[in-house]
């Protein structure tokens, strides 16, 4: 029998690649499910595709035109609520969890209770409830494979040796657009620039948060959860070629990189074979093409995120859901051209300080600082 697979998100970058992927696995895998938020047409194009049982999407103003084009081929079902009960309806082998942002972390948590394969490229729903999910995983016995470049790089290099033995593990990042910025150049930039990102094709939320450097901050406390260590043990360094995807450090002084082309398809693939591997669709890495590999440490004062991400993986609690908040809340800003680049990080920096702290929060909790944290930055002026 071929393995089902679930893909929510799946009209975004990470959603399409991953269809990609399984159209290249269809002898072993089927998709019985897929889901997307508002992109109602591109969704009705992929369910003729790839012909799921259900397709779920979450605004439900696009309903009609969605099961006009289906007709009877799937079964829809719309509302806040579709991608949960997506996965609940219908028992598949893994979940792509493509979701970008908090919206994901719901389904994220469902799919981990009822014992599922989860292929993590949500990487919020760790920053946000790192604390209720990895010890529900161990409980229901749901695997949680990354699928983020970095900490994909990250799980394979760990097969090299024992959890005990790890002494730090390297994020790398390729710097974004803004590596190399002046201080006054970095007062300038534009929407526009910080869309331009220059190794990965991503969509906006992502690309805007590789430019501050948040997602390698939200990537630190996602690795605290995922891998379970000290933020002590998690370093970024910057990596012009995005090459070598990360690495981990034992106790001897070995290193253990992972390398490939920047392909997404590549850590995708593996989340759904582990632990085997298959021929991928992305390219291979021509050794013979590099001249050189460049690694730098990042520039903290360029990149104030990095240390709010370090800052918020050592406290651990409710600071995860509130930076994640914020941010998001003011990325949205900045894509309106409401404020500046540099804004970003100053204003979610001055909402988690605002913020009232708890050590063990519930999940009502973490959703209620959620909003809190979207309604303070509404409230925010300019920093």
């Amino acid at each position: 029998m071929k393995k089902r697979v679930i893909v929510l998100g799946s009209t975004g970058s990470i959603g399409r690649n991953s269809l990609d992927v399984i159209a290249g696995l269809t002898d072993e895998w089927e998709v019985v499910g897929l889901a997307a938020g508002s992109s109602w047409k591109a969704l009705a194009e992929q369910a003729s595709r790839f012909e799921p049982r259900i397709v779920a999407l979450a605004d439900e103003s696009n309903t009609d035109q969605l099961q006009s084009a289906l007709g009877a081929r799937a079964k829809l079902i719309s509302g806040s609520d579709a991608l949960v009960r997506l996965v609940e309806e219908f028992e598949c082998d893994c979940v792509v969890c493509a979701v970008v942002g908090a919206d994901g972390l719901p389904a994220t948590l469902r799919a981990v209770e009822l014992g599922r394969r989860v292929a993590l490229a949500n990487k919020e729903a760790l920053v946000v409830a790192g604390s209720i999910l990895m010890p529900l995983a161990e409980g229901t016995g749901a695997e949680i494979i990354p699928v983020d470049s970095e900490h994909s790089a990250i799980y394979q290099a760990l097969q090299a040796g024992r959890r005990c033995d790890v002494h730090k593990i390297y994020l790398t990042s390729s710097g974004g657009p803004f590596r190399t910025h002046s201080d006054a150049e970095m007062d300038e930039v534009t929407l526009e620039d910080a869309l331009r990102h220059p190794t990965w094709t991503m969509g906006p939320k992502i690309t805007i948060d590789s430019a501050t450097m948040m997602n390698k901050a939200l990537e630190i406390v996602e690795a605290k959860w995922l891998f379970g260590l000290d933020s002590e043990q998690i370093e970024v360094v910057i990596h012009p070629e995005s090459v070598i995807h990360s690495f981990v450090e034992y106790c001897d002084g070995s290193l253990i990189a992972q390398l490939g082309s920047p392909d997404m398809r590549t850590p995708i693939q593996y989340a759904l074979t582990y632990p085997e591997r298959r021929a991928c669709p992305s390219k291979t890495l021509d050794l013979f093409e590099m001249r050189q590999l460049n690694l730098f440490p990042p520039d903290a004062e360029r990149f104030p995120a990095l240390r709010l991400g370090h800052e918020v993986a050592k406290r651990g609690g409710t600071c995860g859901v509130v930076l994640n908040g914020a941010n998001e809340a003011a990325v949205e800003l900045f894509r309106d051209e409401t404020i500046h680049y540099r804004d970003i990080a100053r204003i979610a920096e001055r909402v988690l300080r605002q913020h009232e702290y708890h050590p063990a929060p519930s999940l009502e909790q973490l959703m209620a600082l959620d909003r809190w944290a979207r309604d303070e930055v509404a409230r925010c002026t300019v920093c």
